[in-house]
C-alpha cells in the first residue's frame, strides 16, 4: 500500500476571496488536472476551487458545519480544513486504522464521484483525509 501527501484543504465563507489571495499573493494557479469528480447531490455542494503549485494541491472549500449531521458523519472535513493524503488500497488502510483504534467517517461517494475518501482526526483533533482515486484515468 502507497501513501503520499497530496493536498492541504482549507475551509472559507468566501472561497472566491480566498481563491484570490493565493492566487495574487502566492501564484497558485488553477489546477484542472489530478481533481475529484464532484458529486453535488449526497450531503456536499459548496463552492469549491482547486488550486497547485505543480508539485502540490490546495483544494478550498466552502465551510459547511452542518456536513457531519447531513451525512450521519463523526468527522467533519469542512468545517476547519484538513490534510490530505493519496493511497492505492483504501481498504487496506481501513484495516490499519481499525488494528491501531482510530475511528474513521467513510465519505465514500459524499462529496467526490471519483474518490473514496475517508476522514479521522490525529491525536490533537487535526482533521486527516485519505483517499484513493476510483477511476483509473486520474
Amino acid at each position: 500500500m502507497k501513501l503520499s501527501l497530496h493536498h492541504i484543504n482549507f475551509v472559507s465563507e468566501d472561497v472566491e476571496r480566498l481563491r484570490r489571495f493565493y492566487a495574487d499573493v502566492l501564484g497558485m494557479g488553477e489546477q484542472a488536472d489530478d481533481i475529484p469528480v464532484r458529486e453535488m447531490q449526497r450531503g456536499y455542494n459548496g463552492d469549491v476551487a482547486f488550486l497547485g503549485d505543480g508539485a502540490m494541491q490546495m483544494h478550498l472549500a466552502q465551510k459547511d458545519l452542518e456536513l457531519g449531521f447531513k451525512t450521519g458523519n463523526i468527522v467533519n472535513p469542512v468545517e476547519k480544513g484538513h490534510i490530505a493524503f493519496r493511497t492505492d488500497d483504501i481498504e487496506a488502510f481501513k484495516q490499519r486504522l481499525e488494528e491501531q483504534g482510530v475511528a474513521y467517517s467513510d465519505y465514500a461517494g459524499v462529496a467526490a464521484a471519483s474518490w473514496h475518501q475517508i476522514f479521522f482526526r490525529d491525536p490533537e483533533g487535526n482533521v486527516i483525509e485519505v483517499h484513493q482515486v476510483l477511476d483509473a484515468d486520474q
